[in-house]
């Protein structure tokens, strides 16, 4: 999704990046995101996505992209213990 055409576009129009363009849509439509990364750039890019909005027209632009499937893992398919630590 990061690549596609739209995203892209509304993120330079915003001086954004395309993660910041997705993490600021995703709360416009009442989702909560929680971000994560283990690079101190990422996690100081995703904490500007609070400083602008998307308009309508963007949201809707964004919205038309869906397919249907899912890009990450299946949280009927995700168990707690995929999560849990192994001690050696």
């Amino acid at each position: 999704m990061l690549d596609e055409p739209v995203v892209t576009e509304i993120a330079a129009r915003h001086g954004k990046t395309p993660a910041q363009t997705v993490l600021r849509w995703h709360p416009q439509h009442g989702i909560c995101v929680i971000p994560k990364s283990v690079k101190a750039y990422r996690i100081a890019e995703s904490s500007g996505d609070f400083d602008f909005s998307l308009t309508p027209e963007e949201i809707a632009a964004i919205d038309a992209l869906d397919t249907g499937r899912r890009s990450g893992p299946d949280p009927e398919a995700t168990h707690l213990d995929s999560f849990r630590q192994h001690s050696s």
